[in-house]
């Protein structure tokens, strides 16, 4: 499987994997997203439904078991982690080009 064909993530969709590679519930996911970002990502309630959504079809992520019926829990699967993982090289990378041209 290419993995590179997931690449680039936006910037809502790394914040969301890396939000669940703990499970997590919707609210869950926005309130880390926003404490990983210093504020600076917000994710709304609509965006949030397609992104799950999205990452889902994907096999980004996956829902796992809850004790909490009336909310669904979502956790990075592996193949989201590898993909995750290639996003921080390529953005290691993109910086690491940066610094070598003083930018």
């Amino acid at each position: 499987m290419n993995l590179s064909s997931y690449l680039p993530l936006t910037e809502t969709t790394r914040y969301i994997l890396v939000a669940l590679l703990e499970p997590g519930h919707g609210y869950y996911i926005m309130q880390k997203v926003e404490a990983l970002s210093d504020g600076n990502v917000r994710i709304a309630a609509g965006t949030m439904c397609g992104a799950i959504e999205n990452l889902l079809k994907q096999k980004l992520i996956h829902a796992v078991k809850s004790e909490d019926k009336r909310r669904k829990v979502y956790q990075t699967t592996e193949l989201g982690k590898e993909v995750l993982s290639l996003e921080a090289k390529r953005l290691r990378y993109l910086v690491q080009v940066a610094e070598n041209h003083n930018l």
